[in-house]
């Protein structure tokens, strides 16, 4: 299997908390405002990439310390920087996995086109809920709301998922993953990714910009994908593949002894 790396959270640095994030890296706005104060994206590390995929990195990212707790925002330029996340810097995400009638889950492949992890294939949405009203939240209740809007937006920014065919109060939430991996000498993720799972029949219509193909698999039909080296997988999604997705996927009728985990879990 062709794969990237994942780095294990084992190097020695300062704990993850708001005085020191915040004393690292003065860029980020701590008042969770609608805006972020950081410089336009128009930089020396975005240059030669696509241009709609350059506008979205000034998109503002939730900044947390290492208990998911909100510490301010900054942009996704500023939280994809292996040189920040080096240094601590970890903000919000979450991972959808859409299942339909049939019980395949729904893959996409990356865009070329994206800045981070290209061209690999993934589960059916992985982004990030935004420093604005409605996504943000202190407490689990409230962030999990937050990622659960975050996720309705993003299935149709992506995918095309019309907002009707996946309604917010259909997502379970299971848990959370705390990881970090590079997608090469420049960029990466560091993130407490919100795992939420959805069963729906659904119309896809990819944004071609961001997804060049999607596809229903089996759970052996993933593995079997697993098996060809000339696929490239992300980081994120191996990890909960190999830990957790297809006892998950086994009790898919039944979640109620997955969902609402407290603790989040270190990978």
């Amino acid at each position: 299997m062709s794969s990237t790396a994942t780095t294990t959270i084992t190097s020695v640095r300062a704990p993850i908390t708001a005085e020191n994030i915040l004393q690292l890296f003065p860029e980020i706005d701590a008042s969770l405002a609608q805006s972020s104060r950081q410089e336009p994206s128009e930089s020396s590390e975005l240059s030669g990439y696509d241009e709609e995929q350059v506008r979205l990195m000034d998109e503002v990212c939730i900044v947390l310390d290492e208990n998911d707790n909100p510490i301010g925002s900054a942009s996704k330029k500023i939280c994809h920087l292996m040189k920040n996340i080096e240094q601590g810097l970890l903000h919000r995400a979450f991972s959808v996995f859409l299942f339909d009638s049939q019980n395949r889950l729904l893959l996409q492949q990356r865009a070329s086109e994206k800045i981070t992890f290209p061209d690999m294939w993934t589960n059916t949405c992985c982004s990030h809920p935004l420093g604005i009203p409605g996504e943000t939240g202190a407490t689990l209740e409230a962030a999990t709301q937050g990622v659960r809007r975050a996720a309705v937006r993003k299935l149709d920014q992506e995918l095309g998922i019309p907002a009707k065919q996946v309604p917010i109060d259909d997502f379970h939430f299971l848990t959370r993953i705390h990881y970090q991996a590079p997608s090469n000498g420049l960029w990466g993720e560091h993130e407490i990714d919100y795992i939420l799972f959805i069963q729906a029949d659904v119309d896809v219509l990819p944004n071609p910009n961001e997804v060049q193909a999607t596809k229903y698999v089996t759970p052996q039909e993933l593995k079997d994908m697993f098996e060809d080296p000339k696929l490239l997988f992300t980081p994120w999604f191996k990890l909960i593949c190999r830990t957790m997705l297809f006892e998950w996927w086994e009790n898919l009728s039944d979640l109620s002894s997955y969902t609402n985990e407290q603790e989040i879990r270190r990978m």
